[in-house]
């Protein structure tokens, strides 16, 4: 369009490279996208080649550039895969493949770690409950294991510092790129000395740390001739596409809550300060003003999936989720004394156990498909909104959900969320919110907007509503009630006899 001007928001995912240029008010005006791919080379290993980011991210850049004027972008941020990190030599090359979240090599270390410096200082530190995904956990797998490649390292980098170095020529971190690292002091906004004294590791390993908007440097003559950005383009500091994604709904301020209904859900709200609890991780804001309490379960829509392809034939199917809704919305709540336990790939908040499992309960003759689909929801649905009242019952008051995702299309799945939680889920029409919230960090460093909430209210924008029925809610509390229970139940069922 005549007039227009453009950030580019650059999301560099678990399985790909999204990059979009942004105007002003938030449309998507060009789009690149380049696949990057996840290895598994042993149990409990996954791992990517940190190049491939470089790859895909070249690819992506070419794409957008392909279909808006380089000229015409006033910068670029990056929104990166959280709890993933690559170990560079001096020539900043990689020395080892990259670990990525999903990596539980350092199961085994998670109890020494949290021996050595202390269950509870671990998380008032990084406001991580103790649990495998952060690469804290990693990096003391490396120092028992491989204390040779932490020695070699001359650098430790998340996605976002990799991917700054690649554009810029040096790296940057910012607050909410270290933050998952589980080495960052969330009050002090600083690499912690305590945590990394106790592994070994001196602090000239990390880059140096940014605030979210802040600019980190310009696009190298190199990098532009690989991308077609233009030499010069700022480069500002984004970071984790969690953060990113809260930032790309809103919820950086008091009230509003964000769920992604993705393959995990995660969801939260803002706080002013760092309320720390079992029920949530503390991460800093994606605006660097206050703290963002984030509820995570691994097996959100993952665990539906998984039901419906084990169970029911598969989504090759294209009608089957809608027979799903359609048969599983006459049901009542509770699904006629069906529950189920969703903890297929172990539990996150409240429990923090790897080793949780996925059970279903209540099973009559009658009991079909419809039964276990919807029980399945109402699980999920549940788990966050327990976490949901933890926050209210630390002074927080939720005003609205922003809902996002793929899960975020099921109106039944919305419905009872709404219920259950007694608010209204509103839809967000962007389905890139990471990529979002990056571009806004490019919007608010390149002077666009003259701040994260102006930001906020010009390039958001929401696609409907669905308020709760406060009559169904004392059902949703009953049932809560009864389907919190069931992991202790389970872990009965597990323990030898």
């Amino acid at each position: 369009m005549p007039g227009e001007r453009y950030v580019v928001g650059m999301d560099s995912s678990t399985q790909s490279v999204k990059a979009i240029a942004w105007t002003a008010d938030g449309t998507p005006r060009a789009e690149g996208r380049a696949p990057h791919a996840i290895s598994t080379p042993a149990p409990r290993h996954a791992e990517q080649n940190a190049d491939d980011w470089w790859t895909a991210a070249q690819a992506a850049l070419r794409m957008v550039t392909g279909q808006v004027d380089p000229g015409l972008i006033d910068g670029i941020a990056i929104s990166n895969q959280r709890e993933t990190m690559v170990l560079l030599d001096a020539d900043e090359r990689p020395l080892a493949p990259a670990t990525l979240w999903l990596d539980g090599r350092a199961h085994e270390m998670v109890d020494v770690l949290a021996s050595e410096v202390g269950r509870e200082e671990l998380h008032a530190i990084s406001g991580k409950p103790v649990d495998v995904i952060p690469c804290v956990y990693r990096l003391r797998y490396f120092r028992e294991h491989q204390p040779d490649l932490l020695d070699r390292a001359r650098w430790i980098f998340s996605v976002h510092d990799f991917l700054t170095m690649k554009l810029t020529g040096h790296a940057s971190a910012s607050w909410t790129s270290a933050d998952p690292f589980g080495i960052f002091d969330i009050r002090l906004k600083e690499w912690s000395k305590p945590i990394l004294d106790a592994l070994g590791i001196d602090e000239t390993k990390l880059p140096a740390l940014h605030r979210p908007g802040s600019a980190i440097g310009t696009v190298s003559d190199s990098a532009a001739a690989a991308t077609g950005l233009r030499a010069g383009t700022p480069v500002f500091a984004a970071g984790g596409d969690g953060h990113c994604a809260a930032l790309g709904v809103s919820a950086i301020s008091p009230g509003i809550v964000y769920l992604n209904l993705g393959t995990a859900v995660v969801g939260g709200m803002w706080s002013p300060t760092p309320q720390i609890s079992r029920f949530w991780r503390t991460l800093v804001s994606p605006t660097g003003e206050g703290y963002l309490l984030e509820s995570c379960q691994r097996g959100g829509a993952y665990f539906v999936n998984w039901l419906l392809d084990t169970f029911a034939g598969g989504r090759a199917d294209p009608s089957i989720f809608a027979r799903m809704e359609e048969e599983a919305s006459r049901l009542p709540i509770g699904s006629e004394g069906v529950m189920v336990c969703s903890y297929l790939l172990g539990c996150m908040d409240p429990h923090w156990d790897e080793n949780a499992r996925a059970t279903f309960t209540g099973m009559g003759a009658t009991t079909g498909m419809r039964h276990l689909y919807r029980a399945s929801l109402e699980a999920i649905s549940l788990e966050f909104a327990r976490a949901l009242e933890q926050m209210r019952s630390m002074g927080l008051q939720p005003d609205r959900i922003l809902a996002i995702g793929g899960g975020a299309g099921s109106r039944l799945w919305r419905k009872m969320l709404a219920d259950s939680t007694g608010l209204s889920v509103v839809s967000s029409l962007s389905d890139e919110a990471s990529a979002l919230g990056a571009g806004m960090a490019a919007a608010v460093g390149a002077g666009w907007h003259a701040d994260f909430a102006a930001a906020t209210a010009a390039m958001t924008r929401t696609a409907g509503q669905l308020d709760p029925d406060p009559a169904a809610y004392p059902a949703w509390q009953a049932l809560s009630r009864r389907q919190a229970k069931l992991y202790e139940l389970a872990r009965l069922t597990q323990d030898p006899i």
